[in-house]
C-alpha cells in the first residue's frame, strides 16, 4: 500500500494458508459490540433455558410444568441479559467520554505537549523522529481529538459503544436462543423429549460457534468444542439435579 492511500480491506492468509477478507474500516467497533452481544445472548438463551427445561423434565414429565419453568427462565434471562449489557456498555460510554472530554481539555490547554507526545507515541511505533513529527502534525492539523483519541486512548470518538443496542441485540438473541430448546422439550413425546432437546441444542451450539468464529475471523474448531462441551455439561448437571429433586421432594 503506498502512502496516502486508505486500506479499507484486504486479504490475508489464514492458518491453513487460505485467504480471506481483513476487517477494516469504519463501523467494526460498532459490528463487535453487536456481535458480542448477540452471540453471548443466543448461547446464554441456548443453554441457560436448556439447563432449565431439561433440569425440570428430570424431575418431572408434566409438560405444563416444563413448558411454565422455561418460559419463566426466557424472560427472565433476556430481561437480565438486556438490562447487563445497558449497564455495562453505559458505564463504558461514560469512561469513554470522560476520557473524551480530558482529552479535548488538554488540547486545548497544551496543544504542544500533546502533540509531542503524540509523536512519541509513533516513534515508538517504529517512525523515524522526523516522520513521525509529520505524521502527527498533519493528523493533528486534520482531526487533533479524533487522532490524539485514538493513539493515546484506543477510542473512536466517533463510534462510542450504545449502550440500547447491546440491550436490545442481547434481549432478542437470547430470546431466539431460548426458543429453540423450549420448542424442542414440548413437541416430541415424553420418551423423545429429553434426548431431541440435548441433540437440538447441541447443534444450536454448533452453529452459533461456527457462526462467531466465522464473523471475529477465529479458527472455529475451539470454538464450537467450548460451545458444546459447556452445553452439554450444564445439561447434564441440571438434568442430574431435576432427577434428584424429583426423587426426594
Amino acid at each position: 500500500m503506498t502512502m496516502g492511500s486508505v486500506d479499507t480491506g484486504g486479504t490475508v492468509p489464514d492458518e491453513a494458508g487460505q485467504s480471506h477478507e481483513e476487517p477494516h474500516g469504519e463501523g467494526m467497533a460498532g459490528r463487535l459490540n453487536w456481535l458480542r452481544a448477540g452471540v453471548l445472548g443466543a448461547n446464554d438463551g441456548i443453554v441457560s433455558t436448556a439447563g432449565i427445561v431439561i433440569g425440570v423434565a428430570g424431575a418431572t414429565a408434566n409438560r405444563g410444568v416444563i413448558l411454565t419453568a422455561g418460559i419463566a427462565g426466557l424472560a427472565a434471562g433476556a430481561l437480565s441479559m438486556a438490562v447487563g449489557e445497558y449497564v455495562s456498555v453505559s458505564t463504558q460510554r461514560d469512561t469513554e467520554r470522560a476520557l473524551l472530554a480530558k482529552e479535548r481539555r488538554e488540547l486545548h490547554e497544551m496543544p504542544d505537549e500533546e502533540l509531542a507526545e503524540l509523536t512519541e507515541i509513533y516513534v515508538g511505533k517504529g517512525l523515524s523522529p522526523d516522520v513521525a513529527s509529520l505524521v502527527a502534525r498533519q493528523l493533528t492539523d486534520h482531526d487533533a481529538l479524533g487522532a490524539h483519541a485514538e493513539a493515546e486512548l484506543g477510542i473512536n470518538p466517533e463510534e462510542l459503544s450504545s449502550p440500547w443496542h447491546a440491550a436490545f441485540a442481547s434481549l432478542f438473541a437470547f430470546t431466539v436462543g431460548a426458543l429453540l430448546p423450549l420448542l424442542a422439550i414440548a413437541l416430541p413425546p415424553p420418551v423423545a423429549r429429553v434426548a431431541v432437546t440435548v441433540v437440538a441444542v447441541a447443534l444450536a451450539l454448533v452453529f452459533t460457534g461456527v457462526v462467531a468464529a466465522r464473523l471475529g475471523h477465529a479458527p472455529w474448531q475451539r470454538q464450537v468444542l467450548r460451545n458444546v462441551v459447556g452445553g452439554l455439561l450444564a445439561m447434564g448437571i441440571t438434568y442430574g439435579i431435576g432427577s434428584l429433586v424429583g426423587t426426594t421432594v
